[in-house]
């Protein structure tokens, strides 16, 4: 009967101790520690893979600035143990461009495979594109103006008097090339049409990609002056009124004529249009003369004075011929 069929007996434990070794605990511990290092070294299957790798310039002069779209990315086959291309893939090392000694003009740098810097244990087998070219230019700052483009027209009898734009400049810096034949900014259109008063609104500027790039999706702030369109009114016969000189002086002549300009609407809703002014004296202190002024009893804003005739009137004290120059009187 063998052994492995038969009971075991004491008489075997006996022999078999006499086998195994003494340390054999200590021999058992090294096998397992020889296995895992194994594993995850020696073990570790070696893998070709493509991974992408960011590109950093770095030392650019402050008085340059690259003018054109370059890869912000290169692609790089890289050949090594698993463990290290997933540490890679996740960003742990970049393609370094050193511009610290560039001058304006277009420059062309190679990648070749040795300036990518993996970690020990791997090797860079090809990089994808092999070079990567770089347009310098001067950097410059200017001040554009802000010019408004409009479309259509105002409600009937409506006229856009004025545009404001908020802010009225706008300061850039960028490439000489881009930023050197640009006088202002334009707006995109500004609709008006119909507008019958006052409006603030805000519009985005009219920019290529180039100066998007640069200072990115801008709006301004655009007051349009919508105003009542005006005519112009010539009324005579004006009163003169003499305030605190009234029953005291007689002025020569006593009525003046005016040209004006005035509402559309408010020239057709006034019967009298002298209702709508006051003319009133200033002593000049010139003697026997006063010089006539005329002001709009409303809407100020609204009204322009053109012209006043006479703009200068003589004085007497009454039931007197023309006299000096008087006092104001207290």
């Amino acid at each position: 009967m063998s052994l492995l069929t038969r009971p075991l007996r004491i008489t075997d434990l006996s022999n078999l101790q006499k086998i195994w070794p003494k340390d054999w605990t200590l021999r058992f511990i090294s096998l397992a520690l020889a296995v895992l290092l194994w594993y995850f070294v020696g073990g570790d299957d070696t893998v070709d893979k493509n991974v992408l790798v960011p590109v950093e310039v770095i030392n650019l002069p402050r008085d340059l600035v690259i003018s054109n779209q370059f890869k912000r990315e290169i692609e790089v086959t890289v050949s090594g143990p698993r463990s290290l291309v997933l540490k890679i893939e996740k960003g742990d090392i970049t393609r370094q461009v050193d511009l610290a000694h560039a001058v304006p003009g277009t420059i062309v740098i190679k990648n070749e495979n040795h300036m990518i810097p993996v970690p020990r244990g791997m090797q860079v087998l090809r990089t994808q594109p092999d070079s990567m070219i770089f347009s310098l230019d001067k950097l410059i700052q200017k001040q554009l103006v802000i010019k408004p483009v409009t479309i259509g027209e105002p409600a009937s009898h409506h006229v856009l008097q004025n545009i404001t734009m908020k802010p009225e400049t706008i300061s850039i810096t960028g490439p000489q090339a881009v930023l050197s034949h640009l006088d202002f900014l334009s707006t995109q259109v500004i609709d008006i049409t119909g507008l019958s008063e006052p409006r603030q609104i805000q519009v985005p500027l009219k920019l290529n990609s180039e100066l998007i790039d640069l200072i990115g999706e801008t709006s301004v702030t655009a007051d349009l002056v919508i105003v009542e369109e005006t005519v112009e009114k010539r009324i005579s016969g004006l009163p003169i009124e003499m305030n605190s000189y009234a029953g005291m002086l007689q002025i020569k002549p006593a009525t003046v004529t005016i040209i004006a300009m005035l509402p559309r609407s408010l020239a057709l809703e006034t019967k009298d249009l002298r209702t709508l002014f006051r003319a009133i004296v200033e002593d000049d202190n010139e003697e026997g003369r006063m010089t006539v002024r005329v002001v709009p009893r409303q809407d100020e804003d609204a009204i322009k004075i053109v012209k006043v005739e006479p703009r200068v009137v003589t004085f007497s004290e009454k039931n007197q011929k023309l006299s000096p120059a008087l006092s104001k009187p207290d």
